[in-house]
């Protein structure tokens, strides 16, 4: 087998490739990282040093490919399947990209701000910085709102990369800062996502990690 994907099913970054590869039914060896194990964190680290993951390996090609958005257009390129993630029009592989990075930078990012918080030894937590990252959580959702009026995905009626980005962003901002009632597209949009097969595979094999997501 060619690729082996470095991961964690908890990881919402992973989630987001992982969503990919089951789209398309990609094989592929999954090899999940263990930080806490100091060998397994040592052996990935010989892979990565930067000791982040999702990191897809292909030995085929001698290709190793850290970051969800890369390995994701990485797998368009070189294991294209039946669902395109990538338009090939160059206007509509822009937006994907944008709101690619639109989930990771501006619902991601403080999401997790919101978690690791919860990992700070007691007296030091960032208060501050926490009440920052949900007020961003707020504006974010205000924009998807509008955007999301009348599409059935991020960039309108066909599913791409963009939704893979959004799938794990939106369920674990939802549990840090409820969407709630007033906003009836995103809410649909998260409904969608959730019932989508690929993404759904996902959360089922992350489930038995979730008592590891502090509250």
């Amino acid at each position: 087998m060619s690729l082996k994907l470095y991961f964690h099913p908890l990881s919402s970054f992973c989630m987001k490739v992982l969503t990919a590869l089951y789209e398309n039914d990609t094989p592929f060896e999954p090899s999940i990282v263990n930080f806490m194990d100091e060998k397994e964190s040592a052996d990935f680290a010989k892979i990565w040093p930067v000791r982040q993951f999702p990191v897809l390996r292909d030995e085929a090609r001698g290709k190793t490919i850290p970051e969800s958005s890369l390995i994701i257009e990485y797998l368009e390129q070189h294991f294209p399947g039946k669902v395109k993630l990538l338009p090939s029009d160059q206007e509509l592989a822009f937006d994907t990209r944008f709101y690619d990075r639109f989930f990771d930078l501006h619902v991601q990012v403080p999401m997790q701000k919101i978690v690791t918080d919860n990992f700070r030894p007691e007296g030091q937590n960032d208060t501050l910085g926490v009440e920052y990252a949900r007020q961003k959580l707020r504006t974010a959702y205000d924009i998807l709102e509008k955007h999301l009026a009348g599409r059935t995905w991020a960039i309108g009626n066909d599913y791409t990369m963009a939704d893979c980005a959004a799938s794990p962003a939106l369920f674990y901002a939802n549990f840090d800062v409820p969407i709630g009632e007033g906003y009836p597209n995103l809410t649909g949009y998260l409904e969608r996502l959730m019932h989508r097969p690929s993404f759904a595979r996902a959360i089922e094999e992350a489930t038995p990690y979730f008592d590891m997501r502090p509250e």
